[in-house]
């Protein structure tokens, strides 16, 4: 089985999060999920938001980066929407990365370096989410999409953002049940 390390995004580790992570457990994964807002949960996205300005995204991102530095390197890093950007960023800069899971997000990989060569990735989103295509994940992420035949893009339809939070109103159970059989896939091809 793969062992993964799952980032949260913008509202905390939530109960929705957990879920989703006990999903990927129960199929016999093992799954980290570090806590970067070190216990803290929002209750809107423009929270989340609001704390991450105090803070500062970059500084968010080194959390996470800091947080995966005791757990072993050759793991699945994912994340979902402003987790993205610890796990892309740890895809891309730690040895061994065996894959990423980009949950409603994606970022150009010009801003972390170069692609691992071979390292499969797979980025979920609504087709409608305007977080993900009008915020222009989309649009940046596109030649780096095109051009890696081991990275998919999965669009579900929909405009909910953190569409896979049970916890969230966002929630869509039909499309959250294929994310994660789809994540499962590229769990079951990479693991060791």
């Amino acid at each position: 089985m793969t062992e993964i390390v799952l980032f949260h995004h913008i509202q905390g580790l939530t109960p929705g999060v957990r879920a989703f992570a006990d999903g990927l457990r129960e199929a016999g994964h093992t799954v980290h999920t570090p806590d970067y807002f070190e216990g803290r949960t929002f209750d809107s996205i423009e929270e989340g938001a609001a704390h991450c300005r105090e803070v500062g995204f970059d500084e968010m991102r080194r959390r996470g980066v800091r947080l995966a530095e005791d757990l072993p390197g050759d793991v699945v890093y994912g994340g979902f929407s402003l987790g993205v950007m610890a796990a892309q960023y740890l895809v891309q800069n730690r040895p061994g990365a065996l894959g990423g899971l980009f949950y409603h997000g994606v970022i150009d990989p010009a801003e972390f370096g170069a692609w691992p060569s071979g390292v499969p990735a797979q980025v979920h989103a609504m087709d409608a989410d305007p977080e993900f295509i009008d915020a222009g994940d989309l649009e940046a992420a596109t030649p780096f999409l095109d051009s890696h035949d081991e990275v998919e893009l999965f669009l579900y339809p929909g405009d909910g953002h953190l569409f896979t939070d049970s916890s969230l109103a966002a929630h869509d159970a039909d499309a959250t049940k294929l994310v994660l059989e789809r994540s499962l896939e590229l769990l079951d091809r990479v693991g060791r």
